[in-house]
């Protein structure tokens, strides 16, 4: 029986549709809802020869994962879902994304995990990489993989 569902959003249209399809599934299923965002500060330029203000930098980032998971609470909120969010930290700067949202559903407990996928094939995918399809290969509950809207 699924009865915590959890969905992670990027901003992107990808995400917004996997939530959509979270909340439905929760609503129909009186399950509860978690969003999750991954702030991924691993790959931020570091020293002070650069000239970047790094914790400003950070901070902003921080700053609109928040609003971020706020707008995502909200467009489901209307629901009527029992919905809480969480921001996660990257555990280590080398940690990947995938790693981050795998292990968020584990500890949990997820009973399914719902992302949204980009599309991309080919090289940009190699070049990219695919957070969904780590996901998925690291899981120990259920993934359900949610495409992006046709334009």
């Amino acid at each position: 029986m699924v009865s915590r569902i959890l969905v992670a959003v990027d901003g992107s249209p990808g995400a917004a549709s996997a939530l959509a399809h979270a909340a439905d599934l929760a609503k129909a299923l009186s399950a509860s809802l978690r969003i999750i965002h991954v702030v991924d500060i691993g790959l931020m330029p570091y020293g002070p020869e650069l000239g970047i203000d790094i914790d400003a930098l950070i901070k902003s980032r921080y700053d609109a994962a928040e609003k971020l998971l706020a707008a995502a609470r909200d467009s489901v909120q209307a629901s009527e879902l029992d919905v809480d969010t969480r921001l996660l930290d990257m555990a280590t700067p080398t940690q990947h994304v995938a790693a981050a949202i795998a292990n968020a559903a584990s500890a949990w407990p997820a009973d399914l995990l719902v992302l949204g996928t980009h599309g991309r094939r080919g090289v940009e995918r190699w070049l990219l990489g695919s957070v969904a399809e780590g996901v998925a290969r690291r899981a120990t509950v259920p993934v359900l993989l949610v495409p992006q809207p046709v334009a």
